[in-house]
């Protein structure tokens, strides 16, 4: 019998295969079913076009969210303080990766502790949830959230590509009991983060009854991590069962439209295929509070900070040109656009 490989080794997968191969979902997010309608008489200066917002206490120069990627192996710390150098020099929020192995092993905790490379910025703690089934409780929400002084908790939902894992966890029998306990129980706020298959509305009601101040949608249309899981895979039934799901998930805008309607009081946060301030933009007129993205800043993060600060200043400056270009001056007003639909989307 195989030995079961470590967390540690499972995030240094991770990151080789999000870095080197090909791992795109087969649909796409949706967006592209969305436009803006042009402003030829926008009544807007582009230099007074305003992307601050306040979240959580804190001033954010614009809705963009480093979204969680990695930790817990000893090569993601660098590329964790490249996210956070960045982070703070462009005041924007930062979600970690999982700090599961970090609560098991102090000697990871490192590669997550960056508040004094980023000591102003919105942070995110992060966790599986179904590990409220395998011996994880509020006290370990307690001291991930102290591991790295975050101001607010993710626990990311992830049942497909647990049960793609050899190694995974699928019992998740009574997981929203524990949200709930955590909700209720911690300190600090509590979101709940898909990992890129979408939040329904039945998931979005029922996570906002368990008391979740957010939802981060994590929709299908980028990372696939049934693709990833498929490059894992130690067997070819393994590699088959994994690539099967290569069309599983609810697109991004889907999704969104979906929570929006099934909770509107809910805040939602939009991560999954983003690729542009364009798509953010689409994001935020359909009812997000900020759009999340990943795969654009880990290539960057691999070479550098000044990289993802680069990255960040494209995104940033492509979101305030389609605000003025819609007639928008600031995030209240893009709000009330109503994007238009080309009927493609279900």
């Amino acid at each position: 019998m195989s030995k079961k490989p470590s967390i540690s080794s499972r995030k240094k997968d991770h990151l080789r295969i999000n870095l080197e191969e090909d791992v795109s979902s087969g649909l796409t997010t949706g967006l592209e079913n969305y436009r803006f309608r042009h402003q030829a008489l926008p009544e807007v200066n582009l230099k007074d076009v305003d992307l601050s917002l306040t979240l959580y206490d804190k001033k954010i120069k614009a809705p963009v969210l480093i979204s969680s990627m990695t930790g817990g192996a000893e090569e993601a710390g660098r590329i964790n303080r490249n996210l956070a150098a960045a982070a703070q020099e462009m005041s924007i929020p930062l979600g970690v990766g999982s700090q599961r192995a970090a609560l098991q092993n102090p000697d990871l905790q490192s590669s997550f502790q960056i508040r004094d490379t980023a000591p102003d910025i919105l942070l995110f703690a992060n966790l599986g949830a179904v590990q409220f089934n395998y011996r994880l409780g509020v006290e370990d929400c307690r001291r991930a959230v102290e591991m790295i002084e975050a101001d607010a908790l993710i626990l990311h939902l992830n049942p497909l590509q647990e049960a793609l894992q050899p190694e995974g966890d699928t019992n998740w029998k009574g997981i929203l009991d524990g949200i709930s306990e955590v909700c209720s129980s911690l300190e600090v706020p509590v979101i709940a983060k898909e990992v890129g298959w979408g939040i329904s509305a039945r998931a979005a009601k029922q996570l906002w009854e368990a008391g979740v101040t957010a939802v981060d949608v994590a929709g299908a249309g980028g990372t696939s991590w049934s693709e990833v899981e498929m490059h894992r895979a130690r067997t070819e039934s393994q590699r088959r069962i994994a690539s099967t799901f290569i069309n599983w998930g609810i697109p991004t805008a889907e999704s969104i439209n979906l929570v929006k309607s099934a909770v509107p009081d809910l805040q939602i946060f939009a991560s999954g295929g983003l690729r542009s301030g364009v798509d953010l933009a689409k994001c935020l007129a359909l009812g997000a509070t900020l759009g999340g993205m990943a795969g654009p800043f880990l290539q960057a993060a691999n070479h550098s900070a000044e990289s993802v600060v680069e990255a960040i200043q494209v995104i940033k400056k492509e979101l305030e040109i389609t605000l003025f270009a819609a007639g928008a001056e600031n995030l209240q007003e893009l709000a009330k656009i109503e994007l238009i639909s080309t009927g493609m989307h279900r």
